[in-house]
């Protein structure tokens, strides 16, 4: 995994507010308010990106934490999460409910609804968060399960536990399609913990089978954002459906494939352009790991998403190399005109 915040590393004045940032780009914006004087915080967070789901393993200061509404307009992408404690507890609430987490337990949050956390000592966990689309379950459901208790000792809550404590120390034992797999794995076990936990029949049905399918679709693009190749076309063909049925499944989604591809595409550049082990690796370098070949198209769409050009956005955002650098790009992503092969794939829906 790889650590992407360690509170001893950072200068005692930005501490915090680099807490927030982090915790905003990893998870989603929330408000984070240590319990603690800056100067003593011990928190570390981790990040693993397993296929369509992200795996987060935290060391947290005493602190309170809250998912407010003006947060939630300014960024909502559909999350939801389930934290899992280590040790140490936490008080989760949303939805009028209210629990206490101890060691083994975890509960359940929808990210796109108010929610807060609290904890009184150091704790430390793990975070699994995965698109709401990959639930085959209502909402009504999923309201009735939102910061409920989770015994994680007990059926298949203990199996989800375990498997969750577990990852963060053998995520780098994985090629990139096994960790794709065991991000579906993880999913399909919850659901049917949460089932269990409405009492509901887990009999597989139609609506969950196309959700599986579309889970295993997510993670089969995520494997292969690198690959100038993938397109609609190959992903249909890589799962025996045809296309039609694939921009039918992507209709659930509100989007299309393409969409789909050039999002998450975009998402992975944007991480990228911030992480300072890469400040001096060139916007077109990393436009190009993940499948994005053609500068001028990749300004242009990069543009589009976030307000300005990759090279700005990486000098205003703190993960700049060089200024004459970033000018020499963008001056060469302006000469450069028409899409690349790797556009055209994934351009057709």
């Amino acid at each position: 995994m790889t650590v992407v915040f360690r509170a001893d590393e950072e200068p005692v004045a930005s501490r915090v507010e680099r807490l927030r940032h982090v915790v905003g780009d990893t998870v989603v914006p929330i408000d984070v308010r240590p319990a603690v004087a800056a100067a003593e915080m011990c928190d570390r967070i981790s990040m693993q990106e397993v296929g369509a789901v992200r795996v987060i393993a935290t060391t947290m200061t005493p602190a309170t934490a809250a998912r407010t509404p003006p947060l939630i307009r300014r960024s909502d992408p559909g999350l939801c999460k389930i934290d899992v404690i280590g040790s140490g507890h936490m008080v989760v609430e949303q939805d009028g409910h209210a629990s206490r987490l101890g060691p083994r337990d975890f509960a359940f949050v929808d990210l796109s609804r108010p929610a807060s956390w609290a904890t009184s000592t150091t704790s430390q966990g793990v975070a699994v968060l995965f698109p709401r689309s990959l639930l085959p379950l209502s909402r009504r459901d999923l309201e009735r399960l939102t910061a409920v208790r989770i015994p994680g000792d007990e059926g298949t809550a203990a199996l989800v536990s375990s498997l969750a404590r577990q990852l963060p120390g053998h995520l780098d034992d994985h090629s990139p399609a096994e960790s794709a797999r065991l991000g579906s794995a993880v999913v399909d076990l919850l659901t049917v913990a949460l089932a269990a936990r409405l009492d509901r029949d887990t009999t597989v049905s139609r609506d969950s089978l196309r959700r599986d399918l579309l889970a295993r679709i997510h993670a089969f693009i995520e494997e292969r954002l690198g690959d100038p190749r993938l397109s609609p076309a190959m992903i249909s063909a890589a799962h025996h459906i045809s296309l039609r049925y694939l921009y039918k499944l992507f209709e659930s989604e509100q989007t299309t494939v393409a969409d789909w591809i050039r999002r998450r595409r975009l998402e992975r550049c944007r991480r990228d352009l911030l992480d300072p082990a890469l400040r001096t690796q060139s916007v077109g370098a990393i436009a190009a790991r993940w499948g994005l070949t053609n500068a001028a198209h990749f300004s242009r769409v990069f543009r589009a998403a976030h307000g300005v050009p990759p090279g700005e956005y990486r000098m205003t955002s703190g993960g700049a190399a060089r200024p004459l650098d970033a000018t020499r790009r963008t001056g060469a992503t302006r000469r450069t005109g028409g899409a690349g092969p790797t556009e055209a794939a994934a351009g057709s829906r």
